[in-house]
């Protein structure tokens, strides 16, 4: 997920944990206390992504496909980021420090929204396309969700707003309350949103205010929670009826191949439209193969036409259910003989989802079609003769079946 997200969903654990703790004795410790929850859960919302600092390790792209969402994204790793946390906040904050030693209830919460507030930052990055791996080194295998779009504005209505109603400062108030409420009216301007997303995020924000006047501020942030975890629900409701019909147009197009995988991602705010990728195997002809697509769930009401077309709809189409935009069939004799000979290759691997290879270039293609590089383009055929990258860690192989080892 972005890390706005991240951050509303830590500055939020933090609210919740201090209204759960007992009130302080004290103002002064008191507010210290709310000011180190809030921070404490603010940064461990973050600090996994600081693993971006380790992609100068290896040459574009593979240092950033093979080292974020790396070894801090893992459960392992979170405990030494956590004592790492707690130890930057107990060096250079005097008031937290005087906190942790002689508060010891404000020490179990400062470390156990620490723990959580990492698991948080996991879990969220598990719900969409891009994956994790987070049972690393017992379990090395990514992990996808392929609930929610990467920037996702219903996060950030439901949090923003219920945040934004428990700021001290008017002025502050006001800033986040017309911010939150601006960035979806400009999105769906720039045609990145439906009209109906944006009624749909004007209910959850109103929603969100309604119960924060009515019940005050524990009540406004059970609604926010509530609503992202029913957003969720209907997400992975959504996602389950649009690989059934995936599955159903595969079988009438490639009915020779065994679906070996359909990585899904929503749009934003969005359980109508989907993008879609598939990989498939015909084992008696040799080959696999890959296709991208856009897909409505209701085409009477939001046809493929419809689909923002900034994430990948298909403006001026016909009124169809699903829209077939790449296909791209090959050997899998020769794939494989690849992943052998080409090092780089077998290392770009360890990200890839759903590879395609045009003109000595591989391209993830969950991220675009091969023809248009983005992020996780490989020049494959031009680093042949380089020496091999390294270090490349021991993620598992998101296609380790095109590779014939399972």
């Amino acid at each position: 997920m972005d890390n706005i997200t991240h951050s509303l969903v830590g500055l939020a654990l933090g609210e919740v944990v201090e209204r759960a703790l007992p009130p302080a004795p004290d103002t002064t410790p008191g507010r210290t206390r709310r000011r180190v929850l809030l921070a404490t859960g603010l940064l461990a919302s973050n600090f996994p992504d600081l693993d971006l600092v380790l992609t100068p390790l290896l040459p574009a792209p593979l240092g950033y496909l093979i080292h974020h969402r790396g070894h801090t994204h893992t459960l392992l790793y979170a405990l030494p980021q956590v004592a790492l946390l707690l130890g930057l906040l107990f060096l250079l904050w005097p008031g937290a420090r005087r906190l942790l030693r002689h508060d010891r209830t404000a020490r179990r919460a400062v470390l156990g929204t620490a723990l959580l507030g990492m698991v948080l930052h996991l879990s969220f990055d598990a719900l969409n396309v891009y994956g994790v791996h987070p049972f690393h080194p017992f379990d090395s295998r990514w992990l996808y969700g392929d609930l929610v779009f990467i920037i996702e504005p219903v996060f950030w209505t439901a949090f923003g707003f219920a945040l934004a109603l428990l700021a001290h400062s008017r002025a502050l108030r006001w800033l986040m309350l017309v911010f939150f409420a601006a960035m979806p009216a400009l999105f769906t301007w720039l045609g990145f949103l439906q009209w109906g997303s944006l009624a749909g995020l004007a209910a959850v924000a109103s929603a969100v205010v309604l119960c924060h006047r009515r019940g005050g501020a524990r009540a406004g942030l059970a609604m926010a929670v509530l609503a992202c975890v029913g957003f969720v629900g209907v997400q992975a409701l959504a996602g389950h009826l649009a690989r059934g019909e995936i599955r159903a147009a595969l079988a009438q197009m490639a009915p020779a191949s065994r679906v070996l995988d359909i990585p899904l991602s929503s749009f934003p705010a969005n359980p109508l439209c989907w993008s879609f990728a598939t990989v498939t195997e015909d084992a008696r002809a040799g080959t696999y193969g890959v296709r991208i697509g856009v897909l409505s769930l209701v085409p009477g009401l939001t046809p493929v036409s419809a689909c923002p077309a900034r994430f990948g709809g298909e403006p001026g189409g016909r009124a169809h259910a699903i829209a077939w935009k790449f296909e791209q069939r090959g050997s899998l004799a020769a794939f494989r003989s690849l992943q052998q000979s080409n090092c780089h290759f077998d290392a770009w691997l360890r990200f890839a989802r759903v590879p395609a290879l045009i003109g000595g270039n591989a391209t993830d293609v969950r991220f675009g079609p091969p023809d248009q590089p983005n992020f996780s383009t490989l020049p494959y055929a031009r680093r042949a003769s380089d020496p091999c990258p390294w270090p490349v860690a021991a993620w598992g192989y998101p296609r380790a079946d095109l590779l014939g080892w399972k």
